[in-house]
């Protein structure tokens, strides 16, 4: 197996907007539709699955969310899918889904994040697929600050793409807009200053390796299981290791050390050259910080662990490619990861 990268979108092409976890609410309809006109304003034609009922914690029972994705992840029409948030348990998709089909399958860019990561990790250890760790639909109509890049346009470059995100040195200290009332929102407040934090050590770091990751309080549940068999995966596409990355939503410190520490002995770190973990909102406990908790559980790798990149619930959002190549540099004047799509 070897990473397969879906082809480019070009205009005209046809996007599904399915909910594989949770749906949207029908005050929220408002933002769904903005968020809808974004990605046509790019000139791309959206095609809105049934699955999409925000009433309960899921869209649709499992077996209908899991028939609607495998249909847009095989139509040859859809060349990528987005849901427009995460959720709780799309973890009970997985034994539904066709993965021998998933594999023969032409492939199509899924995006998502947060409990997404259920479905998009697994996609690229198991089927091979290219996967974007991102803005999901209902972030899609916010400017990108400067430094980073949007889901559309890594969905849009070619075979060999080669991008550089940087830290915006801004993010936000706390909470959403309110959508129900802003339903228009497209600006960012950024109104804390702070850039990417080293952890485990001082001094430069300079390293490469495959990107595979998402959010801790999902992937801790696979750890262990077929579906998160990255040991497997690094030897087959990485004989020179991983960039794992990952990110708290906003489970308390002891919680988050607890849940790093089983992956690490699930092996999911076992061929890593670094870890970079998103920045976060979580709380800190009275005696344990969200910092001390990662070199608490990730210490004993003796790796580079590089904080407050952002890729986790805190805006703004710095898209990962899963399965991309990619170098990470942080030093005291310069942080910059390269990924490329290869």
């Amino acid at each position: 197996m070897t990473i397969r990268y879906p082809r480019p979108l070009r205009p005209g092409d046809r996007i599904g907007i399915t909910s594989p976890s949770s749906g949207v609410a029908k005050e929220l309809d408002a933002r769904l539709n903005v968020a809808i006109r974004a990605v046509q304003a790019r000139g791309y034609e959206v095609v809105v699955g049934r699955c999409m009922d925000g009433a309960g914690h899921v869209s649709a029972p499992a077996s209908d969310r899991a028939a609607e994705l495998m249909s847009m992840l095989t139509d040859p029409h859809i060349r990528a899918v987005v849901p427009p948030w995460g959720g709780e348990t799309a973890i009970d998709l997985l034994p539904l889904l066709d993965w021998e089909r998933l594999r023969a399958a032409e492939p199509t860019w899924l995006v998502g994040y947060s409990d997404m990561c259920s479905v998009i990790t697994p996609l690229t250890l198991l089927a091979g697929m290219a996967t974007v760790h991102g803005n999901n639909l209902m972030d899609t109509p916010y400017q990108v600050p400067d430094g980073l890049v949007s889901w559309l346009d890594i969905a849009a470059a070619p075979p060999g793409h080669r991008f550089t995100q940087t830290p915006p040195g801004r993010h936000r200290s706390s909470g959403w807009d309110d959508y129900r009332t802003h339903p228009e929102a497209s600006t960012y407040t950024l109104d804390t200053s702070g850039g990417w934090t080293r952890l485990d050590a001082d001094g430069a770091v300079d390293v490469e390796g495959r990107l595979i990751g998402g959010c801790i309080e999902v992937l801790c549940n696979l750890a262990g299981t077929p579906y998160l068999d990255v040991s497997s995966f690094a030897r087959d596409e990485a004989p020179g290791g991983l960039l794992v990355y990952l990110e708290a939503s906003d489970d308390d410190a002891f919680t988050i050390c607890r849940n790093l520490h089983g992956m690490r002995l699930a092996g999911v770190f076992d061929r890593a050259n670094a870890v970079l973990v998103g920045r976060t909102s979580a709380p800190d406990t009275d005696s344990l910080t969200q910092h001390e908790a990662v070199i608490d559980a990730l210490g004993p790798l003796n790796l580079p662990v590089i904080a407050d990149v952002e890729c986790g619930h805190v805006p703004p959002y710095l898209p990962l490619v899963n399965g991309a190549r990619a170098r990470l540099v942080h030093t005291s004047t310069r942080s910059e990861l390269t990924q490329t799509l290869s």
